[in-house]
């Protein structure tokens, strides 16, 4: 980051107080970029979640006798599966780009 950045009175030299505005400004970017990888990570589980349990609401819907259910969530799957493939491939290719960075 380019000091001039925080050098707020022009003198040439980061000061004690422009430090302490300098380090909350990395901090605040740390904290924001981990809580992005935090919630990007969730999305992802969760998704996958879906995609594991997904047969299994179809199997309770025969079960409970909801036919018409049943074969409209396994109508659905295919398009649900290659979803959630893309939204997991895309966590995974943007996590490997920014490691590469």
């Amino acid at each position: 980051m380019p000091k001039a950045k925080y050098d707020l009175n022009d003198n040439g030299k980061i000061d004690a107080d422009e430090r302490e505005i300098m380090l909350e400004d990395r901090r605040r970017l740390m904290e924001d970029a981990d809580a992005k990888r935090d919630a990007q990570l969730r999305m992802t589980w969760f998704a996958l979640s879906g995609m594991v349990l997904y047969p299994f609401a179809i199997v309770l819907a025969s079960w409970l006798g909801l036919e018409q259910a049943s074969n409209l969530l396994a109508d659905i799957a295919a398009v649900y599966v290659v979803a959630v493939s893309g939204v997991t491939a895309a966590y995974f290719g943007f996590t490997n780009m920014g490691a590469n960075k």
